[in-house]
């Protein structure tokens, strides 16, 4: 799969947070044009020392949600841990295995942050960008951003606001199970982004891409 090159990954802390605010510019959150017909779920561990990361990608059919393709890639680890920094930590590994897809799906989920980011540029806006796709960060806690619990029921959700700005939403994926935090990565809107979450989960609290790249990646990390 094709990537555009961004930038090098050869940067200081303080040039990777400035070369986030200058991307966090070209990111788009725009009505998705099309309904996917494929979905590709990503996620990433660290071996038990956090010198290497592994990225697991699992395309699948939409909405049925069948699986049509895994790929995996698994790097040493070149960035320390930075909170708001994690993409350039993540992001390479992850563009080496999407490298390994036979055919690019028409959407990401991702296990990250999109624009709920200090500087609007989580992991999954800037995968976006480098793949110039539709992304949707899908993340299990909350970076930045206030917010009102939403209702317990599958589908209730509220927005995630910071600076008087919804950056996203706190969404129920299952009845009376903790909240996952949603926000359009680039190429989507906030409400494109809860509709398709919500379309993807069946009946855990993971949306099915994700989970499944989740179990993948846990088990491969044992082997790095």
């Amino acid at each position: 799969m094709h990537t555009k090159p961004l930038h090098n990954w050869n940067l200081s802390y303080a040039q990777a947070r400035d070369l986030q605010t200058v991307l966090a510019r070209k990111v788009r959150l725009q009505p998705l044009k099309y309904r996917p017909r494929t979905i590709a779920g990503l996620d990433c561990a660290f071996s038990r020392d956090k010198t290497s990361i592994a990225a697991v990608v699992v395309v699948m059919t939409y909405p049925a949600l069948e699986i049509l393709q895994t790929v995996s890639a698994t790097a040493p680890v070149t960035f320390p841990y930075i909170s708001g920094l994690l993409s350039f930590r993540e992001a390479p590994v992850c563009l080496d295995a999407i490298a390994k897809l036979d055919r690019p799906p028409d959407l990401l989920l991702i296990d990250g942050q999109g624009i709920a980011h200090p500087r609007r540029l989580g992991l999954a806006s800037h995968l976006g960008l480098f793949l110039d796709r539709p992304t949707i960060g899908c993340a299990k806690s909350r970076l930045i951003g206030d917010y009102e619990p939403p209702g317990p029921d599958k589908g209730s959700f509220s927005p995630l606001m910071h600076n008087d700005q919804q950056i996203g939403a706190v969404l129920r994926t299952r009845t009376a199970v903790k909240p996952l935090f949603i926000s359009p990565g680039h190429k989507c809107t906030i409400d494109d982004a809860i509709k398709i979450t919500l379309n993807c989960t069946t009946k855990y609290r993971l949306p099915q891409p994700t989970r499944t790249a989740h179990q993948l990646v846990t088990k491969l990390k044992t082997n790095i």
